[in-house]
């Protein structure tokens, strides 16, 4: 895969580095119905409140992404599932990001929400120096976050604090490093899922 021949590494990484540029603040109008989900955010945290919490807000890819403050996370969650004009009672799932070169947001913790009663999405992304990888836990709002959390705690590093549970949820308990990290090491080593042993990349079976 990727163009990699010859070194018998079946992950399908092969040394591929690929230079990541992250978008940056969108203008208004933001077009779609974000301009009415933002303004009802903007009304529901009041206009100081709201320029404390978010960061950025950033349209790409036809997706909305709240960039909101790691302290605040849990006054904006409660707003948008709690405003009738936001309605946004579901988040479907919690994904860690690493990105080395973004100095002092090193990681990045993205929750997916939607709106059932509105049939409308929007992402909530809060970042986080790798030297203080902690963020408040959305559980209280989302329940359905335990698992996710969890998962990316495992695989990141990203600890949600407030979380009823924070354990590892895929790695052994004592597993050292977080394997999704962009400074983990790729091969070398076993992977050891709970109930199954993966070998290392140079000691799988190559393909020709």
């Amino acid at each position: 895969m990727f163009g990699s021949r010859g070194s018998g590494d079946t992950s399908g990484y092969g040394r591929l580095v690929r230079t990541v540029s992250l978008p940056g603040s969108t203008p208004p109008p933001y077009g779609s119905y974000f301009d009415e989900l933002v303004l009802a955010l903007r009304n529901t945290l009041g206009e100081q409140d709201f320029h404390a919490a978010i960061e950025k807000i950033v349209v790409f890819a036809d997706e909305l992404t709240l960039h909101v403050r790691r302290e605040r996370v849990l006054e904006v969650a409660r707003a948008l599932r709690d405003e009738p004009a936001l309605r946004f009672e579901l988040c479907l799932g919690v994904d860690g990001v690493h990105y080395p070169d973004d100095t002092g947001r090193e990681l990045h913790a993205a929750y997916h929400l939607q709106s059932i009663t509105h049939n409308r999405r929007v992402r909530v992304e809060v970042s986080m120096p790798d030297a203080d990888p902690h963020t408040p836990s959305l559980f209280s709002v989302y329940p359905t976050t335990d698992w996710h959390e969890r998962e990316t705690y495992d695989f990141f590093g990203i600890v949600f604090d407030g979380h009823p549970s924070l354990t590892r949820i895929m790695m052994p308990d004592d597993w050292r490093g977080h394997p999704q990290r962009k400074d983990y090491p790729l091969g070398g080593i076993p992977v050891e899922y709970k109930g199954a042993r993966i070998p290392p990349p140079d000691q799988r079976r190559a393909y020709s």
